[in-house]
């Protein structure tokens, strides 16, 4: 994995193994995020899990973010930043970013397990 890739979702790491068992907002809980460059020569594929508790993102990596509670994401990873709106189960939204000099773009695509 490229360093660009555990930039972006290093996990959007919008997941947890287990969902809260109240949960404060109503996306709150493990999500799995697959990234998708389109654009430089980041990872063509990257897929990572990410939790989202009271609509604080948190993951693996250096992460900071959040989710509305009308779905928007804002997240933003070691200089990649991500948005984007989830609906119920599911989600996407683009993201860009640049390290080293070297600038990506594309999709993410999350759904809940």
């Amino acid at each position: 994995m490229t360093m660009r890739a555990a930039i972006v979702f290093g996990a959007v790491a919008l997941t947890c193994i287990v969902a809260p068992a109240f949960a404060q907002t109503p996306y709150d809980g493990l999500w799995n995020v697959t990234v998708l460059t389109k654009a430089g020569s980041c990872e063509p594929t990257t897929r990572y899990p990410f939790t989202v508790t009271d609509g604080k993102v948190s993951g693996a990596t250096d992460v900071s973010g959040s989710i509305a509670r009308d779905g928007f994401v804002k997240v933003s990873i070691r200089g990649a930043y991500a948005n984007g709106q989830l609906n119920g189960n599911a989600g996407s939204g683009k993201w860009n970013g640049a390290s080293a000099g070297i600038a990506c773009s594309g999709r993410w695509e999350a759904s809940r397990p």
